[in-house]
């Protein structure tokens, strides 16, 4: 490796920290989907109202994301992971004590709000540490420990069975909050000094020292079309995702007559256990593909979001419970493909300097469409209408996605280490 590719000692550290951070993120979101009929029997509501926990949950999520991208842009990302963390981990035990409707509504939007300044700060944070050749791979190994905490949400349902709904959410809280504090003494920003010259020499991008202002931030992203048809590409696929696994433990249950803690160890189990190894193999793949045409990595994306649509079609036709976990497990792998890949490719589109702002923006804009998604199919099971429908539907968003990605190109050539 040349002296400019050489990685600082600490930036593998920093992904295998934000690896347990990010596990306890999605843990913390995902497992109240896995408990539905306990939650119901202490708390009665609806199927649109339970969708709605999620909803409000993404759509506050959204709302403040593109604000903690431009803090974490601004301030410390370290810093700001480390107070999301200790606040997300506070409200996953604060709704344990959840006794009605509107309390659990609450806590869900406490969720969102501090939920969304880690994933913007997280992914700048990667992309100070790694290059061009080993960001897809960092940023897959910290998305890892995502889908890791995905699949273990699948728990929630299960101790949820044994031990009441509010267990886990006072057990995993309280982990939160002690490895809030032990991260603070190891997760650090990346020294200035020692920070890429701002990696200026992508074309087209300033290299004069200014204030990072918002109306800065907005202009530079938004009047890059590239990063317009990413926001676009991102938001598609959040809504095409959520349709699929926000509903899939309910339909998997139902389909083949399983408890509530089967079906959500089932679905999420077998789905994101395949999802582990499309994460860290797609962004192996994609940073060794990058080196040869600056379009790798979105072909590698394309080739997973193809296989992703397939399984989807398929899995709503299984009428065999092993049929159907192939095609998760299908599904999870090739579902992967495309998001290790979202912080490089965003590299390789905007100004290093707005980094954390346009994830959160991407970020954003995908879970507020995912979570419109989210009530749409408890509407459509209180209308007493097929589920499998918005199933094909997101099948069909994910071929959308497929177009859109394609007509996305980067600015960085092959090989750039910026």
């Amino acid at each position: 490796m040349s002296p400019v590719e050489k990685l600082p000692p600490r930036a593998w550290v920093i992904v295998g920290l934000l690896f347990c951070v990010g596990l306890l993120n999605y843990l913390d979101r995902v497992m109240l989907i896995t408990m539905r009929r306990s939650i119901i029997a202490e708390i009665p509501m609806s199927d649109t109202q339970f969708g709605l926990l999620t909803t409000a949950f993404l759509i506050c999520y959204a709302f403040l994301s593109p604000i903690g991208g431009y803090l974490a842009d601004n301030y410390s990302r370290s810093r700001i992971i480390l107070v999301s963390l200790f606040a997300w981990s506070v409200t996953t035990w604060l709704t344990a004590h959840a006794t009605t409707f509107g309390e659990l509504l609450a806590t869900r939007i406490l969720m969102g709000l501090s939920e969304a300044f880690y994933l913007p700060a997280a992914g700048a944070l990667i992309a100070d540490y790694h290059t061009n050749r080993t960001r897809a791979l960092a940023n897959g190994i910290h998305l890892s420990g995502v889908v890791v905490g995905s699949g273990l949400g699948g728990l929630g349902g299960w101790l949820a069975e044994r031990h009441g709904w509010t267990f886990a959410f006072e057990l995993f809280g309280g982990i939160g909050v002690v490895f809030a504090g032990f991260a603070f003494f190891l997760l650090k920003d990346r020294p200035k000094a020692t920070l890429e010259p701002k990696m200026e020499a992508v074309a087209g991008m300033k290299t004069a020292e200014e204030k990072l202002s918002v109306m800065a931030a907005l202009g530079s992203l938004f009047r890059r079309p590239a990063f317009v048809g990413l926001m676009l590409f991102w938001g598609m696929l959040g809504l095409s995702s959520w349709a699929f696994v926000g509903w899939m433990p309910t339909f998997i249950g139902e389909r083949f007559g399983l408890g509530q803690g089967e079906a959500g160890l089932t679905t999420t189990g077998y789905l994101y256990g395949a999802s582990l190894v499309g994460m860290v193999g797609g962004g192996f793949w994609a940073d060794r593909w990058s080196q040869r045409d600056s379009r790798g990595r979105a072909f590698v994306g394309i080739i997973g979001l193809v296989g992703a649509a397939i399984a989807i079609v398929f899995v709503t036709g299984a009428t065999a419970l092993p049929v159907a976990i192939a095609c998760l497990m299908g599904y999870g792998l090739c579902r992967a493909l495309p998001d290790s890949n979202m912080v490089p490719i965003l590299c390789g589109i905007a100004d290093p300097r707005y980094r954390a702002t346009g994830i959160g923006f991407l970020n954003a804009f995908a879970t507020f469409v995912g979570g419109l998604t989210i009530l749409a199919g408890g509407m459509i099971r209180d209308a007493k209408l097929d589920i499998t429908y918005l199933f094909l539907g997101a099948a069909g968003g994910l071929v959308l996605c497929i177009g859109l990605l394609w007509a996305i190109r980067p600015r960085e050539p092959a090989g750039s280490v910026g």
